[in-house]
Order: C-alpha cells, then sequence, then structure tokens
C-alpha cells in the first residue's frame, strides 16, 4: 500500500482560518514537507503539532520530490504545507503533485485559505470567468509575452505582487492593458486587510504618495468582449474582400464556407460578402 500526498492549505495572516481537519492531518502523518521550515514552526508549534519536517522549496524542489515520493511508495503518508494559502498554487507543491500522479501516488488537497480566491471575491469584479496569472515573470521577454496575452483577455485577472514591485508593475500593466478598474487587496484575512476599488492609473497615482505596505493581489477587469469584437471587425475591413477569401480559400476552405467566415469576420451577413465579390469581379 502506497502512502497519500495531503496538500493542507494553511493561513495567510489570521491563524484562525486553519481547519480543525489540516491539524488533525498534520498530526497524523508521518512527516510534513514544508516550504520553509523556519516559518512553518512556529504554526506547526502554536498547534501543538509534532510531526517531523522536512524542507521542500523552490531550489530543491525536483531532487526532494523523488525522495519524497520514493517514501510514499514506500508507504508514508506525508503532508505538504507553504508559508501561507494553498500547496501548488504559485509554488513547487506542482512539481511535487506531478511526480506523484506519475508515479501512481494518491494526491488529496485539503480546503483552505488561497490569497487567489480571497482576493477575487471581495474585489467587486466579474467572478464567473477569471484568469490567474500568479506573479508576472521577472524575465522581459516573458513578461512582455505575458502582458501581449492579457491585451485581448476578456476574463477577470488575477496578480499576486510584493509591495517594493508594486508600483513598477503597476506601471507595466498600464503601459500594456491601458487603463482600467482594478481592486488591490492587501494584507488578506489579517488585521489591516485593505480592498481598494480604484483604476490602474489612479493606484499608481496613489501609491505615489502612500508607500505600499504587505503583500498585494491585484484584480484587473478584463477587455470589454463587445469592444474587442468591433476593434476586430475593424480589422479586417481594411484588408480588401478578395484577399480576406482567399486566406480562408488557401487554408482548404470551400467558397461556401470561407463566405460565411469572412462575413462573421466583418460581422455583415453573407448576402453582403457575395454582393460585394460580384461587384469587384464586374470591376475587374
Amino acid at each position: 500500500m502506497t502512502g497519500t500526498l495531503y496538500l493542507c492549505a494553511t493561513p495567510i495572516g489570521n491563524l484562525e482560518d486553519m481547519t480543525f481537519r489540516a491539524v488533525r492531518v498534520l498530526k497524523e502523518v508521518d512527516l510534513i514537507a514544508a516550504e520553509d521550515t523556519r516559518n512553518s514552526i512556529k504554526l506547526l508549534n502554536y498547534f501543538e503539532i509534532q510531526t517531523p519536517m522536512t524542507s521542500y522549496h523552490e531550489f530543491n524542489k525536483y531532487d526532494k520530490a523523488r525522495v519524497l515520493v520514493a517514501k510514499l511508495l514506500a508507504g508514508e503518508n506525508i503532508a505538504l504545507i507553504t508559508d501561507a494559502g494553498t500547496p501548488g498554487i504559485s509554488d513547487p507543491g506542482e512539481e511535487l503533485v506531478k511526480q506523484c500522479q506519475e508515479a501512481g501516488v494518491t494526491v488529496t488537497a485539503l480546503p483552505g485559505a488561497c490569497a487567489f480566491v480571497n482576493a477575487l471575491v471581495v474585489s467587486g469584479l466579474p467572478t464567473s470567468r477569471a484568469a490567474f496569472e500568479a506573479f508576472l515573470p521577472a524575465d522581459k521577454k516573458v513578461r512582455a509575452e505575458i502582458l501581449e496575452e492579457l491585451k485581448t483577455e476578456t476574463r477577470t485577472i488575477v496578480v499576486y505582487e510584493a509591495p517594493h514591485r508594486l508600483q513598477k508593475t503597476l506601471a507595466l500593466l498600464l503601459e500594456a492593458l491601458g487603463d482600467r478598474r482594478l481592486t488591490v487587496c492587501r494584507e488578506l484575512t489579517k488585521k489591516h486587510e485593505t480592498v481598494f476599488r480604484t483604476t490602474i492609473a489612479e493606484a499608481i497615482a496613489y501609491y505615489k504618495e502612500n508607500a505600499p505596505k504587505g503583500e498585494c493581489v491585484l484584480v484587473l477587469e478584463g477587455r470589454d468582449t463587445n469592444a474587442l469584437k468591433a476593434e476586430a471587425e475593424a480589422a479586417w475591413m481594411e484588408m480588401p474582400l478578395d484577399a480576406h477569401m482567399e486566406r480562408y480559400l488557401s487554408q482548404g476552405m470551400d467558397k461556401k464556407s470561407a463566405m460565411k467566415q469572412v462575413a462573421a469576420d466583418r460581422g455583415i451577413s453573407k448576402r453582403e460578402v457575395y454582393a460585394a465579390l460580384l461587384k469587384e469581379e464586374s470591376i475587374k
């Protein structure tokens, strides 16, 4: 019998958010894999949990994951905890879960605190569809590629950021996405929690005068679908109709299907496309 990997959510600021089940599991497992044992020992001591700990973090996640999987295959039960929140969300737990699944080890998650979810539900922005981007990459090229993708993202966007990088990130978002509604969630679940409903431009002005403090979650409004559709249609209308048709015919579409797609692209009827093509042909 193989063991089970338990993904145990821990508080993101308020110790009262620790669940009874998480405390019980952390006491019962054979080993706790923690992102930072120095940080996690405070949590374990508070709840009188004496289970042995081992470190599992970004810089040892591949090799250490193999070690932990071997223990699980030998029958040990292991709990994974992060510094705060749900393991596997923007942390090295993702790699351990992947290796466990590949090895046939059972993985189960214990519900609990998650900054992404907390920020989204209090943001006042649409919650039915959301894109979680975690921290924007430090690599300029990769970051630029992601920002380019987000320009046309219609879902609500959630981004994590540290206080010392907040102003720079806001400036990058304004340049790439333009001004739009934004909710800045700071110190979630803690005594000084703030939910700041604003815009990107207004937030930049505010934080020039007020130094940001505490971990932040940025919840951004997605692009308006109607505006996006109008832009796309305008772009297609700039292309000559016969060139637009040829684009799809060259892809193997028959003439009827190509006309249908051209009409959809331009926001007009197939009859209008047909009439315009006939007119162009007669002129030629």
